[in-house]
């Protein structure tokens, strides 16, 4: 083993067992090795200290204790500037001292492990975090300790995670539920799907170069979908729980893309004991996602009666509520609203998982009940849920 590698070892170790083996195993290096490694384990001080009870943040806690060794400026041969940090010079100085894998482990330790909640109230370390679905979830949580330009802030990552989701999601969704192609009509939706190869090669042939025995291609055309006449209704609540979380940020999104289609209207509610009928929204998933309010009860027979209300023409109308079947409210009624709906000639469906992974958690018993109704229970990833509704209005 190398010098270097040792050192290297050396140091690492320390970083594990932190500042309580100070006097045991010290940093090794030039000074500015030992510097930075000193700046790392406070960083890491002011994170792991937290698993037994010290808050380093707070200057009572820095009168003894080996737990509070960060604040020992005696002991310590260097570093940047003193030893209180707040949380956004924490995540600033993570990132600039750690590998980027590392840093994004601390900072979900932060929030997950640590119940650091104050790195969603500062605006600067928001903007600075990585936006991505446990962000936007946390953040959902969290929310309500926002204001002003933190609040915005979290809005801004809300509709960034949802265009992410969307253009994941959008074209394969569309081709779902815009039916077969119709090679009679022109599309403005441009992709691979919709190339009408026949009509592209024949009105190009004037094009053809006898030179290079090449077709040049002036003008490529896409085949349309056939026009479904008949407006579909397709009415999604959704249950705001937090075991339902993940769920309702893909809702939001599919909401948004089928709203786009020419022969589907959106109905769009988000529920617990109390309905928010965000119709108005069904465009902007991030103001559906920033509207929910986690907590309290829930009451899925309410808002499915909500549901029956918004139905028009039966047959042309798809209810889809997300939620787990955890019903609040009588059971005897949700049942009651469920048969009438499906009765009428509505289709009715219970999604239990809306997401990536479609891994349903529900109230079975409840979940079969409906299903003997004859609604659909289960749970579905969105390329499936648009394959299904499809299916439905074909």
């Amino acid at each position: 083993m190398t010098d270097e590698y040792k050192a290297i070892s050396v140091n690492r170790w320390r970083l594990v067992l932190g500042g309580m083996s100070d006097k045991s195993l010290s940093f090794t290096g030039d000074n500015a090795e030992i510097t930075k490694f000193q700046d790392m384990e406070k960083l890491l001080d002011y994170l792991y200290s937290r698993a037994q009870g010290d808050d380093v943040r707070d200057e009572n806690n820095g009168q003894g204790g080996q737990g509070d060794d960060v604040r020992d400026e005696n002991s310590r041969q260097g570093g940047q500037g003193g030893s209180v940090l707040n949380a956004a010079e924490w995540i600033t100085k993570v990132r600039t001292l750690f590998p980027k894998q590392t840093a994004e482990v601390l900072e979900r330790q932060a929030l997950d492990k640590f119940n650091m909640t104050e790195l969603l109230t500062d605006k600067k370390v928001l903007e600075e975090m990585k936006p991505d679905m446990d962000l936007l979830k946390t953040i959902i949580q969290l929310k309500h300790l926002m204001n002003g330009e933190v609040l915005q802030a979290a809005v801004k990552i809300a509709k960034q995670v949802a265009d992410d989701i969307r253009q994941k999601l959008d074209m394969t969704i569309k081709r779902s539920l815009t039916g077969r192609l119709d090679k009679n009509t022109s599309s403005v939706m441009k992709c691979s799907a919709n190339l009408d190869f026949k009509k592209t090669i024949r009105r190009n042939l004037k094009n053809y170069d006898k030179s290079s025995n090449q077709l040049i291609l002036k003008d490529i055309y896409f085949s349309g979908r056939v026009k479904k006449h008949n407006k579909k209704r397709i009415i999604i609540a959704i249950d705001e729980s937090g075991s339902m979380l993940g769920s309702v940020i893909y809702s939001a999104v599919m909401a948004q893309i089928i709203s786009e289609l020419p022969f589907a209207e959106v109905k769009l509610i988000i529920f617990d004991t109390s309905i928010v009928d965000l119709s108005d929204h069904a465009d902007d998933p991030a103001q559906t996602i920033m509207s929910v309010q986690l907590g309290g009860g829930t009451d899925i027979a309410k808002a499915l009666t909500y549901c029956e209300s918004l139905i028009v023409t039966p047959r042309d109308t798809c209810v889809i509520v997300v939620t787990d079947l955890y019903e609040g409210g009588s059971e005897a009624q949700l049942m009651n609203v469920s048969k009438n709906i499906i009765t009428s000639g509505a289709h009715l469906s219970f999604l239990t998982a809306l997401d990536e992974n479609a891994d349903p958690a529900y109230d079975k018993a409840t979940g079969q009940k409906l299903a003997d109704m004859g609604a659909f229970v289960g749970g579905l990833t969105p390329d499936k849920l648009g394959d299904y509704i499809g299916k439905i209005f074909a």
